[in-house]
């Protein structure tokens, strides 16, 4: 691959560190009162922007054909819902007792209530061949309002803003434009499907911008240090929570009397593990506004959803092989079973028809 189609490919892993490098430079921009007046463009028209994309781009058929796989979002639900914050919960008490900065810490625990991302999570489970509708429904809608109601449950009581002032925010800037968007979507139906807009890239684009004005109010605070060794072991844990929590849903997805598919466990691996930047930053910065650590809660995020994404996408071919090899498995197994039956029809026809051929003989 030439240095170009990479750049294409990666672009938007390369706008976050080009953002948070010209935040460095020229942090006054993007603060608040500044030109850019995040407080408006970003807090208001960025954020419903995202949500109303997201809401335009999904398609409500594929979402209610996948309504029905009742067991798998229960699994996915229950492992993110429940056993993905406990579970963090628990390791955070033990980190807590390191010299690890507390506010990388907070970060964790907020990732661990963040939804399955829209994209990453369908796009492997669509590269892997795996259930994608029940991928989309998880990602997309299965969990996006609870999920959105949990972290503020867990996380909107230790805020400084009131929880009826988030609530409302919320609604305004989450709810309605992803209502909104599915709205214009029965309308537009045709010509979205014609045209194929750049949802993904226009939501990312956007994003950068929610990214370069968080950390431009980070950078303008001189009294916010970012410790690189916190850094480097918050990365590490990272790394770890990602594949132990991937090899876990593999094991309890395949184990004997799961009733799982292989392409049903694909879509629970990718979507129980991965966590969503585009609804998570502005999440962050309604839940967090007025945080001079803000940025520093955002950090494990941002490092989270490249390394979801790194880490998945090496382990692509592994799985489809994997996949590929179940399936002829379950296909040997059909068809040798269906032949088992065909013989002991034919069997059972045959002995029939001999009775019947004796039965005049015997008379």
């Amino acid at each position: 691959m030439g240095l170009l189609a990479r750049i294409r490919k990666e672009w938007f892993i390369i706008g976050i560190v080009l953002v948070i490098l010209s935040a460095k430079l020229q942090p006054s921009i993007g603060v608040k009162g500044g030109p850019l007046k995040p407080e408006v463009t970003i807090a208001y028209i960025a954020v419903s922007l995202i949500f109303f994309n997201s809401g335009l781009s999904l398609k409500t058929e594929e979402l209610t054909s996948a309504l029905l796989h009742v067991r798998l979002h229960l699994f996915v639900q229950c492992f993110t819902l429940i056993f993905f914050p406990l579970a963090i919960w628990l390791l955070l008490k033990v980190l807590a007792l390191t010299a690890i900065d507390q506010w990388l810490l907070r970060g964790l625990q907020t990732v661990s209530c963040m939804p399955p991302p829209v994209s990453s999570a369908v796009i492997l489970t669509k590269a892997v061949g795996g259930n994608e509708a029940a991928a989309i429904f998880n990602s997309a809608f299965g969990s996006f309002l609870v999920r959105q109601f949990f972290f503020l449950f867990h996380l909107g009581s230790s805020s400084s803003v009131p929880f009826s002032s988030i609530f409302s925010q919320l609604f305004m800037t989450v709810v309605v434009p992803l209502i909104l968007g599915q709205v214009c979507r029965r309308f537009l139906r045709e010509f979205l499907e014609r045209q194929k807009p750049p949802f993904g890239a226009i939501s990312s684009a956007v994003l950068l911008m929610i990214i370069y004005t968080t950390f431009c109010e980070t950078f303008s605070n001189p009294s916010i240090e970012l410790d690189p060794t916190s850094l480097l072991l918050v990365g590490l844990i990272i790394f770890s929570i990602q594949i132990s929590f991937m090899l876990l849903t593999f094991a309890f997805s395949t184990r004997p009397g799961s009733r799982f598919s292989p392409a049903d466990t694909v879509a629970i691996m990718f979507c129980s593990t991965h966590k969503s930047l585009t609804l998570g930053i502005p999440m962050l910065k309604i839940v967090f506004e007025g945080y001079e650590q803000l940025s520093l809660i955002s950090v494990p995020l941002l490092i989270y959803h490249p390394a979801q994404i790194l880490l998945g996408s090496v382990l692509v071919p592994t799985i489809r092989s994997w996949m590929t090899s179940r399936q002829k498995v379950h296909t040997h197994i059909y068809t040798h079973t269906c032949t088992v039956r065909t013989v002991l029809k034919l069997t059972l026809i045959t002995s029939l028809l001999l009775h019947n051929m004796a039965a005049p003989c015997q008379h």
